[in-house]
This record gives structure tokens, sequence and C-alpha cells, in this order.
């Protein structure tokens, strides 16, 4: 698939996405880095960044190799889906760690676009260390860099619908239209983010708990903050129960958020708060569900048209198609600029 790349260097590589992904929904507001140590002969240590204030996925390989294969480290290569950073902040910088173990060349994936800690592959390179970027998939950073992009959290937008584009029927039902298997895989994707957010029009009309739930229906370790937009008040139910945070507009709500620490923010909500979102112009993600019905009518998933004319509708690139259960599952994301 990158033949440009040898197989060792590759699994490698498939190690450091596969631990920067388990990382996901508990790193914020650092990004959700993997890190995989290796040799001629196999991977050495795999590396995860901890909690905020925590070791970053370098440190953790590292330190994982030197206690259990110390004679391996010297010399060993490095494999990380982010360029290692180069400032003191909690924790001394990637970089310098890196040089310390002795390790001969290092393979990341993106750039770090961050001005405060960006600059460790040139200072790798400068102290003898070969540096190599590769162009490889690893999605999971994508809404920490589009957070680091544009100043504030990136949004991914939930729609689950029909195939003519209606998210319940002309008499209100909607459960369920997808599968129980898209449904649980949309409670895995919930923990990997930082806050779910909804309308208060579904908070009252639902009666939502926004946890993430495991196939046994027991939560999972990781849960998303609960996130309420609008001024209605929220009945007692489950939200009153379990905790949540409301805000009089999604503005509102996507600045907090920010200011405290939130960089992956999903969007679950009914046509009107959607269509708000999407006019903000911060959605970076679209998960669109796509059932195998048809309603011909019913609730819309946009309330109103987001453009008058197809030139100056929002567009997104395809990032991912396939099926899940019943349904197709598409993922689009904003074009780089």
């Amino acid at each position: 698939m990158y033949p440009d790349l040898s197989s060792t260097v590759q699994s490698a590589l498939v190690a450091a996405v596969n631990a920067g992904q388990s990382a996901r929904g508990i790193t914020s507001p650092n990004p959700p880095v993997g890190c995989a140590l290796f040799d001629d002969t196999g991977i050495i240590a795999t590396g995860a960044t901890e909690r905020a204030g925590g070791r970053h996925a370098e440190r953790v390989a590292l330190d994982a190799a030197a206690a259990t294969a110390p004679d391996r480290v010297r010399g060993a290569s490095l494999a990380v889906t982010l360029e290692p950073c180069n400032h003191t902040g909690r924790t001394g910088p990637c970089s310098e760690a890196i040089v310390e173990a002795g390790i001969a060349h290092v393979y990341y994936i993106r750039h770090d676009p961050n001005p405060i800690a960006d600059g460790g592959a040139a200072y790798l390179r400068g102290h003898d260390v070969a540096v190599t970027q590769v162009d490889y998939p690893v999605d999971g950073l994508d809404p920490w860099l589009n957070s680091i992009r544009y100043g504030r959290v990136s949004v991914t937008a939930k729609f689950a619908g029909t195939l003519d584009g209606f998210s319940a029927a002309v008499d209100g039902t909607s459960q369920w239209i997808t599968s129980a298997e898209t449904r649980q895989y949309t409670h895995f994707d919930r923990a990997m983010r930082d806050a779910i957010v909804i309308g208060t029009g579904t908070a009252i009309a639902d009666n939502p708990s926004l946890t993430a739930r495991d196939r046994d229906g027991s939560l999972l370790a990781r849960q998303p903050r609960r996130v309420v937009v609008g001024t209605r008040d929220v009945p007692e139910g489950n939200l009153t129960r379990l905790g949540f945070e409301q805000y009089a507009t999604p503005q509102e709500a996507f600045d907090a958020l920010y200011d405290t620490g939130a960089r992956d923010v999903l969007v679950e909500g009914g046509p009107t708060l959607m269509r708000s979102v999407f006019a903000l112009d911060v959605v970076d993600r679209v998960h669109a569900y796509v059932a195998p019905m048809l309603l011909g009518g019913g609730h819309s998933l946009l309330d109103g048209p987001l453009a008058d004319t197809l030139a100056d509708a929002p567009r997104y690139e395809l990032n991912d198609a396939f099926s899940l259960g019943e349904d197709a599952v598409i993922e689009l994301r904003r074009p780089w600029p």
C-alpha cells in the first residue's frame, strides 16, 4: 500500500496510529498521539498520550522500552503520529528525550501546527537523528489539528436518517431508523469525544442520557460531557439525574467548551440546532448514518435551507464510506485549506 516504506516501518506506523486512537477522549486539550518504538526485529514498545499533565506518547513508549528491553533502545527507530514537541510545558520536550535515548530514526505523520510546540523535527536533525515525515492516515488527530488551525472546538455533526433525508416519520416516530449495529457503533464513537451537544427540543422530547454504553448497556469507561443548547428548562429526567451543562446558543456552548479544554465535540441535535451549527461554519466532519428506508415526508434532518444556490452550499470531501449492519455510513470532512 505504501511501497516507499518497508513492512517494518508500516507495521510500526499502524501500531502508533492504534495507540493514538486508544487515547481519544482523555487527552484534551492535548492531542491523542500514538507512538511505536521498533527495530529490525519488530515492535519494542508502544505508547499513547496520557491525560493532560501526564507523559506524551514518546516518553510513554521510551519508558516502557527502558523497563522491558533496555538493550534494544539505543539505535532503534520511532514512529509517531505527530511531530515530537520541542517545548517545555508540564513535561519536558519529547525531542530532547528522543536524542537522550539514542534513537536513530524518527518517522512522524503530521506536522505540529502549534507554534509553541513545533520545531521538533529540526531539533532532531540538528542532533544527528534521521527524520522522515510520511503520508499516512491518522484520522484520530484531525479534530485536534482543526482546533489548532481554527482556534475553536472541532465539530462533528451526526445525522441518522432515511435515504431520502428524514430523521422521523410524519407522526414523529424515529425509533429505530438505524440498526442495532449502527447504534452501538455510535456509542463507541461517543466515548472518544470530549462532549456531546443537543438542543432543548431533543432534551425535552427524548429524555436522553447522552452516555456512551457498551453492548450490554453498561457505561463505557470514558464518558463525554453532556451539553444542552437553548433557553428552555430541561425537565426532570436522565440529564438532570446525570448532570449536564446548558448554554443559550451554540456559539456560547462552543466557546465555553473550548475555554475549559474540550477540542473534539459531537453534535447530535435536531434539525433546528443542526441548521444553526452549520450556519456558524464550524462543522469539520459529518457522520451520516443512512438507513435503507424511504419516507417521502416527515421531519427533515435540517430545519430550513443552508444556501439558495448550489454554489453557496457547504461542500465536504468524502473521507470514508462503509456498511454497518443494514445501514450505510458516510463520513465527510472539511477540505484542508
